[in-house]
């Protein structure tokens, strides 16, 4: 990320000016129109409002008829904003439109409009723009939006949109240590019906914008300038590249990967169909500081990433890219991204999220270039900022002890508080949510909100209405609990969250501390969350690795941190959440440098000191198909005999590394690999390796991870995994029952706790325990039973199946009202294998062994034979990523792997 698009450390934010400003990141605001300096909500005096000289009066003969239609229309915008004129400035437009002399008609509309104007734009024709600030604009409040007019006098007639900009309002969370006390302000033009972007051509007009300020004060000055289309105001500098608006079809964008585009009324609707839905267009231009500007309405609330390819670096990475939150609204909003590109351009990509169906239509995009001479019309705005109001939370769990829980809080126009681009640590500006605990604070306006309250997943969602007016208040929120799993012994955790890259800013702050992250987990009630430590930041991130959970834990809550083998090493084969371990960095590496290739070399490593290690986001790579076996796919394409490419960073390299056993702690053979993440990404994809390599006999657990803040930004915990640990829980004893399988994954709304299987004389088996194998001696009939919980406010029921061998032998519906049920199936075993519960795809236990007559799991001839080809397909794509001095140590770690599936397939039964 480029130093112009850096937060600022905190140790590096203890200026007077920066402490301030700082203070008041945690807060947002509410739209109040407030003529000239006067108190919020007031209105002015019919004195007031017609005295002073006018703001930059029109040329003569201007015609009173279309000005007078033109002020109608501002004047419904600013009713439907929620901030009336007051009744002097309406009365003065009434008195406009009785007016027969056009002269004196157009001096009363200016009367009425001009006291609520922050300025005044002239365009010339030919010749460079002038802005000219009022003497006394209209007073602004901390935190919050106040809308505003702008006095437009278009000499040249020019139908262009009037866009503003100002080295005041870049976001914070991307900015340079040097300008986070600068950049105070936010100016957001209002386009909505009555008006719209384009000006009239009229020689005078007025615009509606929404002006933020983040502090209070009086007489801060804010740098504002004005752009009527760059070339078209006759300057030089900062014009439109590249413009799309979509009214001849996509105009270069193409759907890239989980996402369907399509042009409707003249917007290009993206609809997403799958985890990382993007789309791309290409560009030809020079490089240097850029701006993308965006004007769509979207479905839902997220954060869009803006990627950037060049010459010299042709393809997408997690450098070059930027951030900008976006809400869901009814009508469209403009959204902006600023970054700098060292060469020349030549491709963009947009990330606009979604779950499968969201849809986001864009009206128009546009890139200017904002090197080079100044062209805007620019001018100092002295402005003066009321203060906001102290909200005060009050949080208290089911017991009635402080606690911290999430709060999302919106306006009557649906604008999030505080305002995500002004946000810091530990509020996060990618989220619209921000985290308190009891007695913490946030300042609001006065106003009238929204508040949704939420402490995780297993907490009922909860609305609350919230008046500011007038001074302090207080807001309460006591959760209220749908289920409890860890009054069961079961264990909620995140293993796989970053604290720095992706979404997150990586210079110069290096990312976020544990504080900020430990405050996450506890507002999700998280019990356990692992801050893996991986490429971006890695040198600065790695000092809070102690190699036992961080100090800023509070029990239960146990953050610690750990590692992800991403963006060195072995990466390009898979990338490795290592869990427990003792030493941070190999011998011989320095940081991110002289990593082995070889993800068995790595595992290797972290196995001698007793880590407990698996896949991360594990469908990447294993979607699509090069190929396939001649065998139909079980129901709902699982099991799938589609050979995937191998051609991303998931369980790649796995369909190798699950044949080895490696020496640990105490030089005996173990498992070089002991779990495989889901929840993050396709959940076929996920399964069916796992499917197939648990037919094969294998023992690999499952595990549930978000990988946040990459894969999704939404929370920490989105994908988790439930262990059970009686007692007091601990870091070690919860990643012992990881590695030993004694959990289930989940996304927090559906639960399958306590899972076992029994048959007659065999006794009974419970998941995770006693190696989780329960032997009979012949075929037969074993029944399973398993605790489901489940509350979806969309689905009335869910579908809980038995899984043998990978394939659903029995299900049952149950209701998904929160209430917990012990649910029984039964299946026929005919000879060794796995049994599991699933709820596709929000839930999966981990298997039971059903061993028949003592014979190993050899489930599936098609499995190991599915298995074979993976390893081929494998080599082929990964053999170029290991380097030379670790070919050998590869080539025979694939022939290995070849051999055994050989073997299994050999001993396999038929199927």
């Amino acid at each position: 990320m480029p130093d112009s698009l850096s937060p600022v450390p905190r140790r590096q934010r203890l200026t007077p000016v920066a402490a301030s400003a700082l203070a008041s990141l945690l807060v947002a605001a509410a739209g109040i129109l407030t003529p000239r300096p006067a108190p919020a909500g007031s209105s002015v005096p019919a004195a007031e409002a017609a005295r002073g000289a006018l703001l930059l009066p029109p040329p003569a003969n201007v015609d009173a008829q279309p000005l007078l239609a033109q002020a109608r229309r501002v004047e419904e915008a600013l009713e439907g904003l929620g901030t009336p004129l007051p009744p002097e400035s309406r009365d003065l437009l009434r008195r406009a439109a009785r007016e027969a002399d056009d002269a004196r008609a157009v001096r009363l509309v200016q009367q009425a409009l001009d006291p609520h104007c922050l300025g005044a734009v002239r365009l010339p024709r030919g010749r460079e723009a002038a802005v000219t600030p009022a003497a006394s604009p209209p007073t602004l409040v901390e935190q919050g939006w106040t809308t505003v007019l702008v006095k437009v006098l278009n000499d040249g007639g020019y139908t262009t949109p009037l866009r503003v900009h100002s080295p005041n309002a870049g976001p914070v969370h991307g900015a340079p240590a040097r300008s986070v006390a600068a950049r105070w302000l936010e100016v957001e033009p209002h386009y909505q019906r009555p008006l719209s972007a384009p000006l009239g051509g009229l020689p005078l007009e007025y615009r509606v914008f929404q002006v933020y300020s983040r502090d209070a004060g009086r007489r801060r000055v804010a740098r504002i300038a004005f752009d009527a289309g760059g070339a078209a105001l006759g300057a030089a500098g900062p014009s439109p590249v590249r413009v799309w608006d979509f009214s001849k079809g996509a105009d270069g964008w193409e759907a890239l990967n989980h996402s369907t585009l399509a042009v409707r009324g003249g917007s290009l609707v993206v609809r997403s169909t799958g985890v990382d839905p993007f789309l791309v267009a290409p560009v030809r231009m020079s490089g240097g500081a850029m701006r993308l500007r965006v004007k769509m309405r979207a479905g839902h609330d997220d954060t869009a990433q803006v990627f950037w390819a060049t010459e010299d670096a042709p393809e997408f990475d997690g450098v070059r890219n930027v951030a900008f939150p976006f809400q869901k609204t009814d009508a469209p909003r403009e959204y902006a991204a600023d970054f700098v590109v060292k060469g020349p351009l030549t491709r963009l990509r947009l990330d606009l999220g979604g779950t499968p169906g969201a849809e986001t239509a864009i009206e128009w995009a546009e890139l200017v270039c904002v090197d080079g001479p100044d062209a805007w019309a620019a001018a100092t705005f002295p402005l003066t900022t009321a203060p906001a109001r102290r909200v005060t939370l009050r949080v208290r769990d089911e017991a009635g002890k402080p606690a911290t829980a999430g709060f999302l809080i919106r306006d009557r126009r649906g604008r999030v508080y505080p305002a995500q681009g002004k946000r810091l640590a530990p509020d996060f500006f990618f989220q619209p949510q921000v985290y308190r605990a009891d007695g913490e604070t946030l300042l609001l306006p006065d106003g009238d909100y929204t508040v949704s309250c939420s402490r995780g997943p297993e907490s009922v969602p909860e609305t609350k209405a919230l008046r500011v007016a007038g001074r302090a208040t207080t807001l309460k929120y006591r959760p209220r609990r749908w289920v409890d799993p860890a009054a069961r012994g079961w264990w909620s955790g995140d293993h796989h969250i970053h604290a720095a890259g992706c979404l997150h800013y990586s210079d110069p702050t290096q990312g976020v501390r544990p504080e900020d992250m430990a405050r996450h987990i506890r507002g999700e009630d998280l019990k356990v969350g692992c801050n893996l430590t991986w490429g971006p930041c890695f040198d600065f991130q790695s000092r809070f690795f102690t190699g036992a959970p961080d100090a800023a834990s509070r029990y239960p809550y146990l953050l610690r941190y750990d590692v992800e083998v991403s963006g060195f090493g072995s990466s390009p084969s898979g990338h490795l959440c290592l869990l427990g371990l003792k030493e941070q960095i190999p011998p011989g590496a320095t940081g991110t440098e002289g990593w082995p290739t070889l993800g068995l070399n790595t595992l290797r490593w972290a196995k001698r000191q007793g880590a407990v290690c698996g896949t991360a986001h594990s469908g990447l790579g294993l979607t699509g198909a090069v190929a396939r076996l001649p065998y139909p796919d079980g129901p709902g394409g699982l099991p799938s005999y589609a050979i995937p490419p191998y051609d991303n960073c998931g369980a790649n390299e796995y369909v190798v590394d699950v044949t080895h056993r490696v020496p640990g702690p105490d030089g005996r053979p173990v498992p070089a690999v002991d779990f495989l993440a889901t929840m993050n990404t396709d959940p076929r994809a996920e399964l069916n390796i796992w499917y197939h390599t648990l037919n094969c006999g294998f023992r690999t657990r499952v595990s549930g991870e978000t990988d946040f803040p990459c894969l999704s930004g939404d929370r920490v915990g989105k994908g988790r995994v439930y262990v059970k640990q009686d007692g007091r829980l601990t870091f070690d004893g919860w990643v012992a029952g990881l590695r030993v399988g004694r959990s289930y994954v989940s996304d927090g709304r559906y639960h399958l706790m306590d899972f076992r299987v029994s048959a007659p004389g065999a006794g009974t088996a419970r998941v995770g325990e006693k190696e989780s194998e329960l032997r009979l001696a012949r075929p037969g009939r074993v029944a399973a039973r398993v605790a489901v919980a489940a509350l979806d406010p969309v689905r009335k029921t869910v579908s809980v199946e038995l899984i043998v061998n990978g394939y659903p032998v029995a299900r049952k519906a149950v209701p998904a009202d929160g209430r917990t049920r012990e649910v029984a199936l039964e299946a026929d075993v005919a000879h060794s294998g796995w049994v599991a519960v699933r709820a596709f795809p929000y839930a999966h236990t981990n298997p039971v062994w059903t061993l028949v007559g003592g014979k190993p799991v050899r489930a599936s001839r098609r499995s190991a034979e599915w298995c074979l080809r993976g390893v081929d397909q494998c080599w082929e794509q990964k053999r170029a990523s290991y380097r030379p001095q670790e070919q050998a140590d590869a080539e025979a770690a694939y022939a290995h792997a070849r051999a055994t599936y050989r073997r299994i397939r050999a001993e396999s039964v038929a199927d």
